[in-house]
Parts: C-alpha cells; sequence; structure tokens
C-alpha cells in the first residue's frame, strides 16, 4: 500500500462522509430514488479485514460481485498486486465503472482489475472459474441467487466474503436467507462477524 493508493482511499472515505451527511437530510422516499447515487463502501475495517485474508492466504484469483463505484474493488486490486493476482469485477452500471477506472489508475493498479458490466447473474454464468476468494456486495435480493452461481466456481479453500449481514436494518430479512443457504451448503463452514456492516465469512473445504 503505497502513497497513491492511499490518497484514493482517503478520497473515497472524504466522499462517503460527505454523502453519509447528505443521507440524513433525506426522506426515505429521496434516498431509494438517488441510492445508486451514493458510493455505500464496505468502510475501511471491512476492506482491511478481506484484504489480509487475500494476502495471508495467497489468493490470486479474485471475484468481487457489485463493484459500485470502486472502494472495495481499491482495497482488492492492491491485495491482488502483493501476491501476483488478478480481480474480476462485476457491476452493472457503466458510469460506475468508469469512476472506479479513474480512481484505479490514480492508484496505479488499473493492470490487476478486469471489468465486466451488465447484470451480474448473467456475468457470472460466463465465468469458469475458479476462484479463491469472492465479495459479495450487491442488491441483497441478488445473494442467495449469486451463492447458487457460485457453486462449482470455487476452488478449494477459497473464501466468500458477504457485506451488510446486519445493517442497513432494510437488508436484514434478505441477510437471513442467505446466511441460511450458505450455511445449509456440504463442505462450507460460515461464521458472522460482527466488522462493519457485518461480514459473512465462509470458506470452501
Amino acid at each position: 500500500m503505497d502513497q497513491s493508493f492511499w490518497a484514493v482511499i482517503e478520497d473515497y472515505e472524504a466522499r462517503a462522509r460527505r454523502e453519509d451527511e447528505l443521507h440524513s437530510t433525506l426522506s426515505a422516499q429521496d434516498a431509494r430514488r438517488r441510492r445508486d447515487e451514493m458510493l455505500l463502501p464496505v468502510g475501511r475495517a471491512s476492506a482491511t479485514l478481506m484484504s489480509i485474508l487475500i494476502k495471508e492466504a495467497g489468493a490470486g484469483r479474485i471475484l468481487e460481485v457489485g463493484s459500485s463505484y470502486g472502494y472495495s474493488t481499491t482495497w482488492l486490486a492492491d491485495a491482488a498486486r502483493t501476491v501476483g493476482g488478478k480481480v474480476t469485477s462485476l457491476e452493472l452500471q457503466g458510469p460506475k465503472t468508469e469512476y472506479a477506472l479513474a480512481q484505479l489508475q490514480r492508484a496505479g493498479l488499473r493492470e490487476f482489475v478486469q471489468f465486466r458490466i451488465g447484470d451480474a447473474l448473467a456475468s457470472l454464468a460466463t465465468l469458469s472459474g475458479p476462484f479463491d476468494f469472492v465479495l459479495v456486495d450487491l442488491w441483497k435480493d441478488l445473494y442467495v441467487p449469486v451463492w447458487e452461481a457460485l457453486q462449482g466456481k470455487l476452488a478449494p479453500g477459497a473464501i466468500v466474503v458477504a457485506d451488510n449481514m446486519i445493517e442497513p436494518e432494510s437488508a436484514r430479512v434478505h441477510a437471513q436467507a442467505y446466511r441460511e443457504r450458505v450455511r445449509a451448503t456440504a463442505q462450507v463452514t460460515s461464521v458472522l462477524l460482527h466488522v462493519g456492516n457485518g461480514l459473512e465469512v465462509s470458506r470452501y473445504r
């Protein structure tokens, strides 16, 4: 992690603080309407934990399902650089990917990420894997279908991290459904960590 990386991360986090202040002034209806404008990052604690997991495991084949504006992508790319790996990042909206690409370029990490723009489930269907590390962080009603799509694409020992298991409250029904489905999967051990907005960390044995 060099100075360029931290400059980008600090800019992201400054944006997140501004958006948090704005969000607190919006009605529930306006917040829903404008949610695609918001960064909605995993946060530094969660990102740091994922970086450590990747580096310690030497997990070079990294998949991100839902990059948004690229905060987590930048952390994953930095970890990929350390282990000699690469990130495949799936995002529905092209403008978000363009923003993320600009930040990755600033951080000197552009070469470590390949973006696929489009529906996440459709993109997953085209990927053979296997993946050593997966971050799942898109709309929460898609978590269970994404888990199903990952079957057969995980390497032995693969780690899958799902964000927003505790917060926001509106996501808890889908988060619970995801945890139940994951924990019912053979050869998977899984734990809920009270880090950031809540992470379900699962390992495929």
